[in-house]
């Protein structure tokens, strides 16, 4: 079970004498962040967390599945099983879930929203892994990891084809700033990464994800949500079913999280997208 930190720090932060943080989530249950943070308006659209008044269980999760080829179950399970977190997902379809854990909440929403693409995640782990080993991590398995963990898909119409350039450009003020009314209309972002969700319980500066860029009608943004993720799930699992598309260095760039307008109050201000060491350029080659 990994847990990768979507995270860059200010250059600030990262001098030679000073440890980098580990980021730590809230240590208990906050149910009023899905009604105060819009990163997770989807999640309280769809499921409504806020309502809870402790953690989520494994059986709260199985009652939020459509898709019943896969369970959620205790982490003591594995525990007992001995086997690796994917060996053993793909060969039992049980989910190993901590108690008590962000990181592994999010993850089962992921599944919830997610099961096809997800499920051809660990499938293409299992592969790699009969093909090369547990260790050393595959060049494959790293950004298949990288997405899962990290991911968020860029859903655009193909009129945007240029919005999604400026992303992959890191033309940060021109997309975010200069074509703000764009978002949410013509393109919009969807988070996959659970480690994504798990920092934005307490965002930061210098929180960054990658950028999975997924072309959808005009109509996308007209379907109910529950609709939408459907087909991005479908998208998303017809397009990495070819694996050398992990590959391309086109995908999985970077994303200033907090960039995104709507998703941080501060946003709100030009002066924001100024700041150098989180709104990075690209650099040069060679």
């Amino acid at each position: 079970m990994v847990n990768f930190q979507c995270q860059r720090l200010p250059s600030e932060l990262m001098q030679s004498n000073r440890i980098k943080p580990r980021f730590q989530p809230p240590p208990h249950w906050q149910a009023d962040l899905f009604q105060s943070n819009p990163i997770f308006a989807d999640l309280q659209q769809l499921f409504q967390p806020s309502q809870c008044r402790d953690w989520p269980t494994p059986d709260w999760l199985n009652q939020q599945r459509t898709d019943t080829s896969y369970e959620f179950v205790a982490n003591a399970l594995l525990e007992r099983d001995g086997r690796y977190y994917e060996d053993y997902i793909y060969a039992s379809q049980k989910i190993p879930t901590r108690a008590e854990n962000w990181h592994d909440y999010f993850g089962g929403l992921i599944w919830c929203l997610f099961p096809r693409t997800k499920a051809l995640l660990n499938q293409l782990h299992i592969q790699e892994i009969e093909r090369a080993g547990h260790s050393p991590r595959t060049p494959l398995r790293n950004k298949i990891t990288l997405l899962d963990e990290c991911g968020v898909l860029i859903a655009y119409t193909p009129i945007q084809r240029s919005l999604v350039q400026q992303l992959q450009q890191h033309q940060w003020v021109d997309v975010f700033w200069q074509q703000r009314a764009l978002w949410w209309q013509q393109i919009r972002p969807v988070v996959f990464g659970h480690a994504i969700y798990e920092m934005a319980t307490q965002p930061f500066i210098g929180l960054t994800a990658k950028c999975w860029f997924i072309e959808v009608p005009d109509e996308f943004f007209k379907a109910p949500l529950k609709a939408a993720y459907t087909f991005l799930d479908d998208k998303l699992q017809q397009q990495i079913a070819k694996p050398k598309t992990l590959l391309n260095n086109e995908q999985l760039t970077p994303l200033p999280l907090l960039g995104v307008p709507g998703w941080y109050q501060d946003n709100q201000q030009s002066d924001f997208y100024h700041n150098s060491d989180y709104f990075r350029p690209k650099r040069n080659k060679g």
